[in-house]
């Protein structure tokens, strides 16, 4: 079902109606604590009240200096307060700025540095932190805090409403402010994964779009229930009149979650929508495969961050609702979604290739988008160009076009030239960064990030590629292909992360090993370059998603092993 947002120039809108069509349904259901037990206990807030607790939100900002422009740094924890403090945000006509909590120290001042946020909504200990870093959050005139032991110059949003008094009491209307389509409605931060992370700035335009694609490609109605393994999505789900369940988990640390308090939470609620890491649902579904547990009301499972596996699907597909399906929204922080597949169509018709070196498939491109793959240059492209277009099935960068596009990073114009292409028609294209190509069926395949290409002086190898071929051993967890310069030639070399039941122990296990990949190499003709490996125990992988693997780092310790190994 597809929402028409076309009536509407503020996100914030959405919530007003839901809370008119549903207005005693249960909205947000937050997970506060889990016993020894592992059963979860919840407080929620229904789509009235919801509304009622963002409205008093809206109402303290207005009345104390935010208002329609103020950037608004927001560091709160997922869950009923967060959600009511962005709408309020959107409804007064500010533009929250939302960082990544775990992107390390350093990452996240700069973040707050680089975008001067004028107002900070907080838990009470960032506050405390404004104080020891004054630097980074010198240009913030107006504190809100949520929580106790808050400094006392700051303004708590407990004093405008609670969860509690809201129910009881209701509170005033506020009339949602004026803003047009194209005005900036937040920033959002790239995870930093081939770079220090980016402010990507929003607009209502943008979220409104993503809300129509979502709902029409997903198949969203409100009678789902959705469970959000990535903080973000639980705005969404609200948006487009579902409940939203916040599990009790680290949001930073997915692949850590305590997969029988999801499978708690999923019983508790009937949990029939889903969205979360790859590394979320590996963890959940071997846990499930070990104990002969299963999801039977879960009908929907998105999953994003990171190519997802084959098996993974299939593994999935056996645990939840027999009439369930994976799917694979592709995108990034910059443009999203921009293709969908299923898993059902990954078994069915491309794992055979991607496990053969063919890439990953993402799919079909979505309505209202147009993709094209482009030469692959570093070089700014300023003014689009027909010939710039490479013909079908020939690799090349992907650069898409659409309303869900965004139009630039953050006081970053040099970023925002490397990365935005101006159509004549006045549209922007976004070059994502990563290399594909389109199959003879309109699908489009994802090889790897551009900037992880090793160029040698025999060709190029794309990493998706590479490792999916790897990745196929019985023994290998996962790999990552790198490039490292050594006696001025570029050394292709594999990383190597085993099941940890296989690593090798000594140089016999480590020498057996090697000459069970070098025989995969040999096998496949993309591969044959592929003869030196490195063996680590565990990779570096992002915060948002513990799926995308920080292969510069990886680069940087397989430079310093070649370095001191001079027979390597």
């Amino acid at each position: 079902m597809k929402i028409d947002t076309s009536s509407y120039n503020n996100i914030a809108c959405l919530l007003p109606e839901m809370a008119r069509q549903y207005a005693t349904r249960c909205a947000v259901s937050e997970s506060i604590s889990v016993d020894k037990l592992n059963i979860v206990s919840y407080r929620d807030i229904t789509f009235a009240g919801l509304e009622d607790l963002s409205n008093a939100y809206a109402r303290l900002f207005a009345d104390n200096g935010v208002g329609m422009g103020t950037r608004t740094l927001v560091m709160m924890r997922p869950g009923i307060e967060l959600t009511a403090a962005v709408f309020a945000l959107f409804k007064v006509g500010a533009v929250p700025i939302l960082i990544d909590p775990g992107m390390g120290r350093t990452n996240m001042l700069e973040c707050v540095e680089s975008t001067a946020p004028e107002a900070l909504v907080a838990i009470s200990m960032v506050h405390w932190l404004k104080y020891i870093f004054r630097k980074s959050f010198a240009s913030v005139k107006y504190s809100f805090s949520f929580g106790k032991f808050s400094p006392l110059t700051v303004k708590r949003l407990e004093k405008a409403a609670t969860v509690d008094s809201i129910t009881t009491n209701g509170a005033a209307k506020f009339e949602i402010v004026d803003t047009t389509r194209n005005d900036q409605a937040a920033i959002l931060f790239t995870t930093g994964s081939t770079g220090p992370p980016k402010g990507v700035v929003y607009t209502h335009e943008t979220f409104l779009s993503q809300v129509e694609i979502i709902s029409s490609v997903y198949g969203v109605t409100s009678d789902l229930v959705d469970m959000s393994g990535f903080p973000l999505f639980a705005l969404f789900a609200v948006a487009m009149g579902m409940k939203s369940v916040i599990p009790k988990m680290d949001f930073t640390r997915p692949a850590q979650v305590n997969p029988q308090v999801i499978l708690n939470t999923v019983r508790d609620h009937k949990v029939s929508f889903s969205f979360g890491s790859p590394a979320l649902w590996r963890t959940v579904v071997s846990y499930c495969m070990l104990n002969d547990f299963k999801m039977p009301t879960l009908k929907k499972v998105l999953m994003a961050g990171a190519p997802v596996t084959a098996d993974l699907h299939d593994a999935l597909r056996m645990v939840i609702a027999l009439d369930g399906e994976t799917m694979v929204p592709y995108g990034a922080t910059e443009a999203l979604p921009i293709t969908s597949f299923t898993g059902y169509q990954v078994l069915k018709n491309t794992a055979r290739k991607s496990a053969a070196g063919g890439g990953h498939c993402v799919g079909y491109v979505n309505d209202g988008l147009t993709i094209k793959i482009i030469k692959t240059t570093n070089d700014i492209i300023k003014n689009w160009d027909d010939s710039l277009e490479l013909p079908q099935g020939e690799i090349g960068e992907i650069a898409v076009k659409g309303s869900v596009v965004t139009k630039e990073y953050f006081n970053k114009p040099d970023a925002t030239a490397l990365a935005k292409i101006y159509d004549s028609d006045g549209q922007v294209w976004h070059r994502m960064g990563d290399m594909g190509y389109f199959d003879e069926e309109g699908r489009l395949w994802f090889c790897g990030r551009k900037a992880h290409r090793v160029i040698t002086d025999k060709g190029t190898l794309y990493s998706v590629c590479i490792e999916a071929v790897f990745n196929n051993h019985p023994n290998v967890y996962r790999t990552a292909l790198v490039g490292v310069e050594h006696n001025g030639i570029t050394l292709p070399v594999l990383l190597v992360e085993p099941k940890d039941e296989h690593f090798p122990k000594n140089s016999f296990e480590r020498k057996a090993f090697i000459r069970a990949l070098l025989k995969t190499s040999a096998h496949y003709e993309s591969c044959a370059e592929v003869t030196r490996f490195l063996f680590l125990k565990d990779f570096p992988v992002d915060i948002r998603h513990n799926a995308k693997i920080f292969r510069e780092k990886l680069a940087v310790q397989a430079a310093e092993i070649i370095k001191k190994n001079k027979k390597f």
